[in-house]
């Protein structure tokens, strides 16, 4: 498959149809630096802009996908970011659940609010940002064997 990347792509299929960028914008609805962005491959059209110019060049989205190596592998990886995302009872939550518990049973053994106030706002602080809390220990162990 000869693989070329969708600005390429793009910039190809519109000078096929005699089309200037400013009429391509025109019909697309969106600005001529999009249209310039998007065919010098320093971003991506929205879904539904690439649904547009598929009709004004004569092609589909699947087209332009399979020609592009690199469009596919950003899809795959925004795929696996939202199934990542969709997981709501991730171990965060059970961790953070358990931290409140405790320190709501060990202010009631002890007597102390405070223990309670703290541990629930932890606790709720990793229900929140569990994902980031690790991704920032992950970074911060890497930069810690780099540097040994």
């Amino acid at each position: 498959m000869n693989e070329l990347r969708l600005g390429n792509q793009l910039e190809k299929l519109r000078g096929e149809q005699k089309i200037s960028q400013e009429e391509a914008a025109k019909q697309v609805g969106v600005s001529v630096q999009n249209i310039h962005k998007w065919e010098s491959n320093q971003s991506y059209p929205e879904f539904e802009h690439l649904l547009k110019l598929g009709d004004i060049y004569g092609t589909t989205i699947d087209e332009f996908i399979k020609k592009d190596a690199a469009l596919q592998n950003k899809i795959n990886i925004s795929e696996e970011e939202k199934e990542d995302d969709d997981e709501l009872l991730h171990p965060g939550f059970y961790i953070g659940i358990g931290i409140m518990f405790l320190g709501t049973f060990l202010s009631l053994i002890i007597g102390n609010l405070t223990i309670t106030m703290v541990t629930n706002i932890a606790g709720m602080l990793i229900i929140c940002f569990y994902k980031e809390i690790l991704k920032l220990l992950q970074d911060i162990k890497k930069d810690f064997y780099e540097q040994g």
